[in-house]
Formats: structure tokens, C-alpha cells, sequence
């Protein structure tokens, strides 16, 4: 197995929540594993949505492998955004009438990507190739296809890892968002994600807690997304050993949490 990553960015992204209605769009901030799947798909050439009610091929492909997140040149986990409005002219799209309608846009997003990729599939071996060199069969973007999104081969790191336990006493940093959704087991809570000051927290940025709520996978049955809780701090976490799917990278001297 390699764990790797690559810095990808655009000059704008809309990523859909699709719980809006059609006249003010808000996009989801940090790029999620759906939306993920989608550019890695487009890196390899696997085809997108063709048939309604059909997962595309990208997802049916991909969606065992393992991602992690972690949001670059951002305001304490958030980044700009902008409202832009369109006007619809088309006939059948609004029955005879201007259509008009808001999309809240990020402005610069930027993530760096993490990957765990088998170097015993045939699949994953050609994207780990693929992002090395820079190389896209197709045009990859950011919820939108004029939001074109680019990655440079320089920012491809591969990193020696491990899968150690945590102690329970320990505070660790974790470099990437992580889910932190509180589990009822037999009708008690989970205890919630303890944060702490700690280890080498850098005191010229004021510590932060970003939370947010985004599509983990698609519920394959209702043809929707599985939304979860996520979170991205500064902070160290006193209980990370309950967080499940963390790697331990040498080189950050931190965790990487892969779902």
C-alpha cells in the first residue's frame, strides 16, 4: 500500500448541497468523497453520470478507496465565497419565463488530497501513475465543468506510514478533516472528539474548530447521499484513539484520517 497526496485547486468550486432550491445554491466548503471520486475518475477517464437512477462508473469503480482531505489556503477551515446570478432564457427549462437564479461560489479552493492506493490493482496503480506525472484524460473540475481544477506533479508526495494505536492519555494532531459523529451505543453517547491545546500547536494563528455536515458515500438504495459530521482543527485531540481509519504519517508528526 502507498499513502500519498497531491494539492489540487481551482479559481472557483460549487459543490451542490442538495438541499436547496433552485433559486439560492449554496455549495457545500470543503471538497467531499463523492465530489472526489469524480475528479480522480476524471484523471483515469472512467464516464460520469449517463443514466438516471444509475451510479456512474467513476463512483462504481472507486468508492472503496480510501481519501482523506485537508483544506489549503483557507480562513480558519472556510474560504471566500461569492454570490453569482444567472439567468435561465431557455424555453423549456422555465416554461416561457426568465428563470433566475444564486449560486454561492467558493472562491479559490484548495485541498490537499490524500490517497491509500494498492499496488496490487490495476485501477489504482494507473491513478497513482496518473497523478505522479500530472497527466488527465479528462478535464477534471470543481462541481462545475467551467470550474476547471488542477493539480501540479510537484506537490505529489509519498509519505511512510503507520497504523499505530494511540494511547488514550495522548493528544495527537490530526492534519485532516475527520468525521466526529456522536454513536449511541446502548442508549450512551459516545464521548465527543476531547479538543486540547498541545504538542507543537502554533500560537501565531489563533486555534480554530471548523465543523460541517457533507456527503461521506452515496446510500446506493434511496440514490442520495450518506451525509456524516466532520471536523477540522488546530487543536490536538485528547480522544483520537475512537476515531477509526487513522494514519500515522512520519513526515507531518501527525494522523491522516482515510474513509
Amino acid at each position: 500500500m502507498k499513502l500519498i497526496s497531491f494539492d489540487v485547486q481551482a479559481d472557483f468550486g460549487f459543490f451542490r448541497k442538495p438541499e436547496t432550491n433552485n433559486t439560492i445554491n449554496l455549495s457545500y466548503n470543503i471538497i467531499h468523497k463523492p465530489a472526489i471520486l469524480g475528479f480522480l475518475g476524471a484523471v483515469i477517464g472512467l464516464a460520469g453520470y449517463r443514466e438516471k437512477g444509475k451510479l456512474p462508473e467513476y463512483y462504481e469503480q472507486l468508492k472503496d478507496l480510501k481519501v482523506g482531505v485537508e483544506p489549503l489556503q483557507h480562513e480558519k477551515g472556510n474560504f471566500s465565497k461569492t454570490n453569482i446570478k444567472y439567468t435561465n432564457t431557455v424555453g423549456y427549462a422555465n416554461k416561457g419565463t426568465n428563470f433566475l437564479t444564486e449560486e454561492l461560489t467558493l472562491i479559490n479552493p484548495a485541498y490537499r488530497i490524500y490517497l491509500l492506493l494498492d499496488e496490487n490493482d490495476n485501477l489504482q496503480v494507473k491513478l497513482l501513475k496518473a497523478l505522479h506525472k500530472g497527466e488527465s484524460v479528462f478535464v477534471p473540475y470543481f462541481g462545475k465543468n467551467e470550474f476547471t481544477a488542477w493539480w501540479k506533479p510537484s506537490s505529489f508526495k509519498e509519505y511512510a506510514f503507520s497504523t499505530k494505536d494511540i494511547d488514550a492519555n495522548q493528544s495527537v494532531k490530526i492534519a485532516t478533516v475527520f468525521q466526529k459523529d456522536i454513536e449511541l451505543k446502548g442508549q450512551v453517547e459516545a464521548p465527543f472528539p476531547d479538543f486540547s491545546l498541545g504538542g507543537d500547536i502554533n500560537f501565531e494563528e489563533m486555534p480554530f474548530v471548523y465543523f460541517e455536515r457533507l456527503p461521506k458515500q452515496f446510500d446506493e438504495e434511496l440514490m442520495q447521499y450518506e451525509l456524516a459530521e466532520f471536523a477540522f482543527s488546530t487543536y490536538h485531540i485528547k480522544n483520537a484513539q475512537q476515531l477509526p481509519n487513522l494514519y500515522f504519517i512520519e513526515e507531518l508528526k501527525a494522523y491522516a484520517q482515510l474513509f
